[in-house]
């Protein structure tokens, strides 16, 4: 079968096409034929080794797949029906094996692309609100990068999981508009040279708000965390411009502000948060209150150039590979 694997850490230029034998599935595992692999931007993190999980090498990156089960070894999957899997390798390829327990059947009517969009962004953004930034009804929320993958689920999904005035940030004119068309009530320029705290404050109406989502991290972080209200919380859930902040008890004891953590990994073996929260997640979507945003399919042969277009900031929404292409 064909493969994206890389055989040494680097740039976009490391990801080559091998073929490679089609990998056996185990005891409470699935064989799955391929449709559709997510990109994430958490994937150009591993390609440079610097993903909060290390992967020795040679290595086949994604996380998640859209496709066919073809050989299973559990009873609750049969050959021929259409299912999403998350996984911790092994997505960029025609064939992968998937734990049948981090596997799910795709509804009826739902396309392969927008299952994707749902399942890791999907998820994501999910437990942002729900689970890390414990958004309650009628609370401030900062969405940023609201356009992107997460952001623009993130966006989607406030308003509807409860929350009050709903701030997003982008770093273009277009993008900010696309996402106050997302639902967000306002858009902020979050670009150098922007004074953030005080641009947060000033669209939470001179208040300053309560959740903050975060995954770029460096200037946008340390200045976000100051525009928190007292028990205010914001969640870390990337880090894509790969600069650190230092946060002390100090800061936190005299603001009584909360940072907390999200990495969905921590996720793949509490089945009953990845089933519950998708199943709203496609509910959703069939009430045509979440629209799943595809930002484009590459060939698999062109998964280099995906990833140049990921880091570069040039994609909306969910970016997919075609192992059929």
């Amino acid at each position: 079968m064909r493969a994206v694997q890389i055989e040494e850490f680097g740039g976009p230029e490391v990801l080559r096409v091998a073929e490679l034998p089609v990998p056996e599935p185990g005891a409470g595992e699935l064989l799955i034929e391929v449709s559709r692999a997510g990109l994430n931007f958490g994937d150009t993190h591993q390609r440079r080794n610097q993903y909060i999980a290390k992967h020795g090498l040679p290595v086949v990156l994604g996380g998640e797949v859209a496709g066919t089960v073809v050989r299973s070894e559990v009873p609750d999957f049969v050959p021929g029906e259409r299912v999403i899997a998350l996984l911790r390798t092994g997505g960029y390829a025609e064939y992968t094996v998937a734990p049948a327990a981090r596997t799910f059947r795709i509804p009826e009517g739902v396309s392969d692309d927008d299952a994707l969009a749902l399942l890791i962004q999907g998820l994501t953004a999910w437990h942002l609100l729900r689970t890390s930034g414990r958004m309650a009804e009628g609370e401030s929320v900062v969405v940023h990068s609201a356009a992107g993958g997460v952001g623009s689920l993130t966006t989607q999904l406030a308003k509807p999981m409860g929350a009050g005035r709903v701030i997003a940030t982008a770093g273009s004119p277009e993008r900010r508009i696309e996402a106050l068309g997302l639902g967000a009530d306002v858009a902020v320029d979050p670009s150098d040279g922007v004074d953030l705290t005080a641009a947060l404050i000033e669209a939470n109406e001179g208040k300053p708000v309560d959740v903050i989502l975060d995954a770029a991290g460096g200037r946008v972080f340390e200045q976000s965390l100051e525009a928190l209200a007292p028990f205010g919380r914001i969640v870390a859930y990337g880090n894509s411009t790969r600069e650190q902040v230092a946060v002390t008890n100090g800061q936190l004891l005299k603001s009584s502000r909360a940072v907390v953590g999200f990495w969905l990994m921590h996720l793949l073996d509490r089945r009953e948060m990845l089933e519950l929260p998708l199943a709203d997640l496609f509910a959703r979507a069939a009430r045509e209150e979440l629209w799943p945003r595809v930002g484009g399919t590459y060939p698999l042969a062109e998964a280099s150039r995906a990833h140049e277009d990921l880091e570069a900031r040039r994609t909306t929404g969910k970016l997919t590979l075609d192992p059929t292409a």
